[in-house]
């Protein structure tokens, strides 16, 4: 399951946006939706393909159930100055935040003044390298008792030596402000640097602004600043996704299209994720169900089938494939294999996103 977690300074619309994820759900009654507690929400993926693959496969009688993939978001709460060293709940917030794959940094682009901010004025890049500081502050830690136990292998052990090295360069990049992840070398998972985890960096708009946010200086700034390290940013209304919250289906697609706008920020936000990551979703569908499945681009079909079930990588024989588009067109499974366009894939099949595929397996 991805993980996203939500950071971000006091009153920059943070808590107001993790409310209304928890709350949403998702955006269809039968998507599963679980609090896990008060700092964790799990939402659905939205996906237009399900419901349409889920038509193709509907009877008299029997509508299969729908199961789309998850996303996990974390609400990291505790950052204050100083959080590196553990001050407020900094050791929870550090330990929190090395637990997900991806971090979306919400920063304050709106003017309110009455939501005070925690320094008294508006300036994004300040709130960004306010996190980012406490971050880099908390990996310089982190190496620099790393080199400490590698000096003393590193004499005997040639790879221990080169590790060492690399900690050296790591902590010079991190002390010049630089995010571990944009650090030119491979850096050792081990190294557990929170700075090279990838960051999607969320504009927070007032709700009026939404469709002018390209104009916004504050917004510019972001993106300015999210291109000097390869970072994405996604633009959200936190007061839109919590009035988004409280409708229904058709409710919320009607408040979008009032508002201009294709999908909730939330969609964006999970997509934007998916990307960052190099996630893709295919598909498995039949009268039983119609499943999402999350995996990585570039797989190749056993590792996919293995997410069902270890046996399907294990005992992998072929796979049958073809685009959800194709499936809804043709209308059912009989009619795409009479028209030639169910294919039959082997073990060196690279899976692509929106693949609709049938496993065969024997073990």
């Amino acid at each position: 399951m991805l993980g996203i977690g939500i950071v971000g300074l006091p009153n920059v619309g943070k808590s107001t946006l993790f409310n209304a994820i928890t709350r949403a759900g998702a955006l269809a009654a039968n998507y599963p939706f679980a609090t896990i507690d008060k700092n964790v929400g799990v939402v659905a993926v939205p996906d237009e393909r399900l419901g349409a693959l889920r038509d193709v496969f509907t009877k008299p009688g029997h509508v299969p159930p729908v199961f789309p993939t998850s996303v996990e978001f974390v609400d990291i709460a505790g950052l204050v100055s100083g959080a590196h060293q553990g001050e407020g709940l900094g050791n929870q917030f550090l330990a929190n935040i090395r637990e997900v794959a991806v971090i979306a940094h919400v920063v304050r682009c709106f003017d309110d003044s009455d939501v005070v901010h925690v320094s008294g004025r508006v300036d994004p890049l300040a709130d960004i390298e306010t996190i980012n500081t406490e971050l880099a502050l908390a990996d310089i830690g982190t190496l620099e008792r790393r080199q400490e136990r590698l000096r003393r292998s590193a004499r005997g052990n040639p790879d221990d030596k080169k590790l060492f090295e690399l900690a050296g360069r790591l902590l010079e990049h991190l002390s010049e402000g630089q995010p571990a992840r944009t650090f030119p070398e491979e850096i050792p998972a081990d190294f557990l640097l929170l700075t090279a985890k990838p960051v999607i960096y969320v504009c927070n708009v007032a709700e009026d602004d939404v469709s002018t946010a390209d104009d916004s200086p504050h917004v510019q700034a972001v993106r300015k600043h999210a291109a000097s390290e390869g970072a994405e940013t996604v633009v959200i209304s936190a007061r839109i996704e919590e009035e988004l919250s409280e409708l229904d289906e058709e409710e919320a697609a009607e408040f979008l299209q009032e508002l201009g706008l294709s999908e909730s920020g939330l969609e964006r936000l999970i997509h934007r994720g998916y990307s960052t990551l190099g996630l893709i979703t295919y598909l498995t569908s039949g009268e039983k169900e119609v499943r999402a499945w999350t995996v990585r681009e570039g797989t190749r079909a056993p590792q996919a089938a293995g997410v069902i079930h270890t046996d399907f990588e294990r005992g992998f024989i072929r796979a049958e494939v073809i685009g959800w588009e194709r499936l809804v067109e043709a209308g059912s499974l009989a009619e795409a294999r009479s028209r030639g366009w169910l294919r039959t894939e082997g073990k060196d099949y690279v899976v692509q996103d929106g693949d609709v595929i049938h496993f065969l397996f024997n073990v």
